[in-house]
């Protein structure tokens, strides 16, 4: 006769252990409460391994050699250098620690916490079960564990060997061709990134413009810096169909039109993990994610959601935000989470960042709408630096007259977005924004005079 094992009873049992988990972990050290953390796979989650980390870097490796192209105009004569892959995906590797996740693991053990490594399941919304292990919470369960990628049902291609993101930014080899679907921020990225090392880029966007999470002006700005990669931007033509060609593939277009290359890589969205706890009796949004409450991010009585699996959105810093405010109400604080002023950055050349709403998504709202706009490119920095052609879109409430959006596309748009993350949150008065001192020839110095505009239309 099997006897089954009686479940382990602790505080807290968090299914993930990604940076919301990691967050949580490090939020509760100290408080006195137990807490067990189920990770699959490696412990920090996705981005360290196989997106955030890994993709910027490679990106960063094509910008260093795009620089020493701009040295031809700007400091040299002659300029000369061998694309070295290989010295490339090494430094991504290790960048990405090498997939080995021994450090943060012993990092998230020092908190206290107890780390079960394995496939968690769960059972009831009090426990977790993992292997032939259950583990009940007295207190809560948080779900936090993530996201992957999205395949779409396409004829053909689960005939084919397609990449995701963690093909793509953790790379071995660098294809002659590499077709891309999905014109989002991943799709993008990783398309440059390929195409500064000498690949063959193509992106395929089944929608009507690319980036379509940003204001329509941000893609317009962005294209000629991707084309002047070498790079084919297809909008507005679907993907109906791929089958192999050769050692490579072929994509089959809504309009006739096909594409052929080497590889494929499918940037087409992401999806909860939800094979882990979507059989509990917890509701999910009609994009499948775990619904929760935005504020108190709570899913369930005793069930707390955390980061990407909750939809709101799919950063890095909100997830471990959302770790912050969960482990402070696990500790008895009434935190709220609040989603104001959620900053984005795709870290294209030049990057595009983008903060609160966009100005059809304020009109939408019933806001009383102003914008300015300017381009970057044409202040005394942009001229200092070389860049031309990029945007700046400032979204403002007349009623309230303060700021509620704001897209960049400029070189070092995530770092002078700082501010108006700030503005955005705080409510600031845009006679305020309008007299701040920017300094000179920095980019935000750009930010003056737009503002400066934006303030007076609201008067």
């Amino acid at each position: 006769m099997e006897v089954q094992k009686l479940p382990q009873e602790v505080d807290v049992v968090c299914l993930g252990g990604g940076v919301a988990g990691e967050a949580i972990a490090h939020g509760l050290e100290g408080s006195g409460l137990s807490l067990v953390v189920v990770e699959r796979e490696l412990v920090g989650g996705e981005c360290p391994y196989w997106g955030c980390v890994p993709s910027k870097t490679f990106l960063r490796s094509g910008e260093t050699l795009i620089e020493a192209l701009r040295a031809r105009t700007l400091a040299a004569s002659r300029v000369e250098w061998d694309v070295d892959f290989a010295k490339i995906s090494k430094r991504v590797f290790w960048m990405a620690r090498d997939l080995d996740d021994s450090r943060p693991a012993a990092a998230l053990q020092a908190t206290g916490a107890q780390l079960v490594r394995g496939e968690g399941r769960l059972v009831d919304l009090r426990t977790v079960e993992v292997g032939e292990e259950r583990f009940t919470a007295r207190k809560a369960v948080v779900i936090a564990n993530g996201g992957t990628a999205a395949i779409p049902p396409i004829p053909g291609l689960d005939t084919v060997e397609y990449w995701t993101n963690r093909h793509a930014a953790t790379p071995r080899e660098r294809p002659d061709t590499l077709a891309v679907l999905g014109g989002g921020a991943i799709g993008v990225e990783l398309g440059q990134a390929f195409a500064r090392v000498g690949t063959n880029v193509t992106v395929i966007e089944a929608g009507a413009r690319f980036l379509g999470l940003e204001e329509p002006e941000a893609g317009a700005a962005l294209l000629p810096h991707l084309e002047m990669d070498g790079i084919t931007v297809m909008v507005g033509d679907a993907c109906t169909g791929v089958e192999k060609a050769g050692n490579g593939v072929s994509v089959s277009l809504r309009s006739g039109a096909s594409v052929q290359a080497d590889r494929l890589l499918v940037a087409t969205g992401r999806r909860a993990n939800f094979e882990a706890w979507h059989g509990a009796g917890l509701t999910r949004t009609e994009r499948g994610w775990l619904k929760v409450d935005p504020d108190t991010l709570e899913a369930h009585v005793g069930v707390l959601g955390a980061g990407d699996v909750t939809g709101i959105g799919g950063f890095t810093h909100l997830a471990y935000y959302h770790g912050q405010i969960v482990a402070r109400r696990l500790r008895g604080e009434d935190a709220r989470a609040d989603h104001t002023a959620v900053p984005r950055v795709t870290f294209t050349d030049p990057e595009v960042a983008s903060v609160g709403l966009s100005e059809a998504a304020a009109r939408e709202r019933g806001l009383d709408v102003v914008t300015a706009s300017t381009d970057p490119g044409e202040a005394a920095r942009g001229y200092i630096h070389d860049f031309h052609g990029g945007m700046i879109k400032l979204v403002g409430d007349r009623g309230r007259k303060v700021l509620v959006g704001a897209t960049l596309v400029t070189p070092r748009a995530g770092e002078i977005l700082g501010e108006l993350i700030l503005a955005v949150k705080a409510g600031t008065p845009l006679s305020t924004l309008g007299d701040v001192i920017h300094p000179y020839p920095a980019f935000n110095r750009v930010l003056g005079a737009v503002l400066q505009e934006l303030a007076s239309k609201a008067a």
